[in-house]
């Protein structure tokens, strides 16, 4: 368990731990009722540590979570050309920390507010709130998307624009189920599919073109 992450729900676990210690009091039933939803916050943030290829060629995927579409639009905020987007769905379950799916530098990160409508469609990229980041090197520059959902409703930057991070290095995290996309360049060829459950920043979605 890394001290960041779970820091992210001190209060979360403050509360729970205040619970169950109260309740016993009351009902040693409803103590553990509240241990258990403890040690399921514990497990929500949960963030293992991931074997990351070497290659310069592979993008890996920037979050934990199943590929929920894969269409070609314009990324009109940081590339202002037409990409092919990649949309994973974090479900509760999903580890929820954000990786860089690049060697590269933070150049852009954006806030931007909006609505919390359900993250398994990808519509919610047009209306939820979101964090936008690119990450750039000499090949290429990937733009990331955090997207808020209708359980999640708190995106948790870490990284800072300027900061150089390397491939799989953590950047950020959105809490309690969400959606991230990846834009990649016409370029590069998609490993994934519709429908593949992928790990953040251990599994490969693209080979950059040569």
């Amino acid at each position: 368990m890394r001290a960041q992450t779970l820091s992210e729900a001190r209060w979360i676990f403050a509360i729970f731990a205040l619970l169950a210690i109260g309740s016993w009091f009351i009902s040693a039933w409803l103590s553990l009722l509240f241990l258990m939803l403890f040690f399921c916050v514990v497990f929500f943030f949960r963030d293992p540590a991931r074997a990351v290829p070497p290659d310069s060629n592979l993008v890996m995927a920037a979050a934990d979570g199943t590929v929920r579409d894969i269409v070609e639009l314009d990324e009109n905020e940081v590339l202002k050309a037409k990409t092919r987007r990649v949309g994973i769905f974090l479900s509760i379950f999903d580890v929820h920390t954000n990786r860089a799916p690049i060697d590269g530098r933070v150049i852009y990160r954006q806030h931007r507010d909006g609505l919390c409508l359900d993250a398994r469609h990808p519509d919610c990229s047009e209306k939820n709130e979101s964090m936008t980041w690119a990450f750039e090197n000499a090949r290429v520059t990937i733009v990331v998307r955090q997207l808020t959902g209708a359980i999640a409703r708190r995106i948790v930057a870490w990284a800072e624009v300027g900061d150089e991070l390397k491939k799989g290095e953590r950047f950020g995290m959105i809490r309690f189920g969400s959606r991230t996309e990846l834009y990649l360049p016409l370029s590069a060829t998609v490993l994934v599919k519709v429908g593949d459950h992928v790990a953040g920043g251990s599994t490969v979605i693209a080979r950059l073109s040569s």
